[in-house]
């Protein structure tokens, strides 16, 4: 990474779609750029939690905008970053086909533990180094996010289904402020956080900090009306909600520093905050500067220079945590990235770095059958919550796992992709040739690609060496009808 490169990452929020472009420079990221649009994409679930067409071209057509800007940049150097209501919308593939074409990069719908750690980063790294304990909190949209943390490490992350806008509509309807609605949503959100408190406990922490909407909104109010600037206390909070029930509607509530597109969605937010606080009891909270977007340019930066990409080592933790052969998983990875390269078009470094994943966690799922092992990995990855991994990247891997034997053609994958095609070869092609658990003979061995045809040669005598490896490759191909693709074998 050197310095001057610009780096992009865009929040799709629930409320607010945000996009933050900064120049990298001598290991810090510098604002560049930063574009906000109240798109309330949160209040577009119906009740089957399916997003409606308005709502979907209200995201589109900011996407749209956003892409124009990006226009140029690198693939490696733009992040897109959906959080909760995409995560609970049951039409999101139809949202992301469309939304990462217009944008013009791919879209990652994250975890909440996922958001929460990015949102760490992004605060941790907009503060002064110090070694107090840090708890952080994001009220979004849709969900609220908690961590616990010290300098640039969290060290306890939690996400709840509860944040402004879902507050609003079900408590605020029309911007009606009462003092009953006050008290029915503030109890409403001490049930869904209470558990926070086994972690989240005042002697865990030293210093609170808020970021994002909710929490700047209330600083930015507060301080316009004489209050500390950056800083949110009980008293503050009391006075707020008391200037909030005297207007009864947040589009009579006449103050300085409340945007007109937060007023549908303060009601909702205030709540969660003072929630928040009593449960927490919290006296101070500072307002952070930080917030996912700059957390997920970090995160950028991190996979781009060497040993620094925090999924490698989740990786590792998974293959400790699932009791995985870790000889032979490694033997297995260097064979299919071996084979992924000799075939791979130039700038495929990703796609086999993921491969390599992929091929570490193939056997995941023996502690739970070794028949069905290949089907208990591809779940797992599918239900697990992963450090660095967006959801859409482990269901990948999850395909990988699954696809490593059985027919091609019964797998529910996008077959149209020469490059995740390759992988799934090269992964089914060393699973086979590693079967004896043992380093196998791959001297002489070579895949290539032509259009959509894959030849695997090896040198004269492979064949009569290993019979056992040349009769798996043989049903190999069996795999491989009727599917769109082509294996042919050449073992003299």
């Amino acid at each position: 990474m050197h310095n001057g490169t610009r780096l992009a990452a865009v929040d799709l929020g629930s409320n607010s779609f945000r996009l933050e472009i900064g120049s990298y420079e001598f290991g810090h990221i510098q604002r560049v750029e930063y574009l906000k649009e109240t798109v309330r994409l949160g209040t577009g679930l119906d009740e089957e939690r399916n997003l409606t067409r308005e709502a979907m071209e209200r995201g589109w057509a900011c996407l749209a905008r956003f892409g124009e800007r990006l226009a140029g940049f690198p693939r490696a150097q733009v992040r897109a970053v959906a959080t909760q209501t995409l995560r609970e919308a049951s039409n999101r593939e139809d949202f992301l086909a469309r939304g990462s074409q217009v944008l013009g990069y791919p879209i990652d719908v994250v975890s909440g533990l996922e958001e929460a750690r990015l949102i760490y980063q992004g605060v941790a790294r907009l503060l002064p180094q110090s070694d107090e304990r840090r708890l952080v909190v994001d009220i979004g949209g849709r969900s609220t996010e908690l961590i616990l943390g010290q300098q640039l490490s969290s060290h306890a992350v939690a996400s709840f289904r509860v944040g402004s806008v879902a507050w609003s509509q079900r408590y605020f309807a029309n911007g009606e402020f009462s003092a009953q609605a006050f008290l029915a949503a503030e109890v409403a959100a001490k049930a869904v956080l209470d558990e926070a408190l086994g972690t989240f406990r005042p002697g865990a922490w030293e210093v609170a900090y808020g970021s994002s909407g909710t929490v700047g909104a209330v600083g930015d109010m507060l301080a316009a009306a004489g209050g500390t600037e950056g800083s949110i206390t009980r008293a503050d909070l009391n006075w707020l909600c008391d200037r909030m029930l005297r207007a009864q509607n947040a589009y009579r509530l006449r103050m300085d520093g409340l945007k007109d597109e937060r007023r549908a969605v303060i009601g909702g937010g205030v709540s969660v905050l003072r929630a928040v606080f009593d449960l927490l009891e919290i006296d101070r909270m500072r307002v952070a500067q930080g917030a996912l977007r700059q957390g997920a340019l970090y995160d950028l930066l991190s996979r781009e220079q060497p040993g620094t990409d925090l999924r490698a080592g989740t990786v590792d933790g998974l293959m400790q945590r699932f009791g995985v052969d870790l000889e032979h998983a490694q033997r297995v990875a260097r064979t299919a990235c071996m084979l992924f390269d000799q075939a791979a078009p130039a700038g495929s470094e990703r796609a086999s770095c993921k491969l390599d994943w992929a091929a570490r966690l193939h056997e995941i799922g023996c502690r739970i059958s070794h028949s069905d092992s290949h089907r208990h990995g591809a779940y797992i990855l599918d239900n697990t919550d992963a450090a660095g991994f967006a959801i859409p990247e482990l269901h990948r891997l999850g395909v990988l796992v699954q696809g490593q034997r059985g027919k091609v053609r019964k797998l529910e994958a996008d077959l149209q992709d020469p490059v995740f095609v390759l992988q799934l070869l090269s992964l089914r092609l060393a699973v086979a040739l590693c079967h004896a658990r043992r380093d196998p003979d791959t001297g002489g061995l070579s895949l290539r690609c032509e259009k959509q045809r894959f030849h695997l040669g090896t040198r004269p005598g492979w064949a009569a060496a290993y019979p056992q490896s040349a009769h798996l490759l043989r049903e190999e191909l069996q795999a491989w009808q009727k599917t769109p693709w082509e294996l042919l074998l050449d073992l003299p």
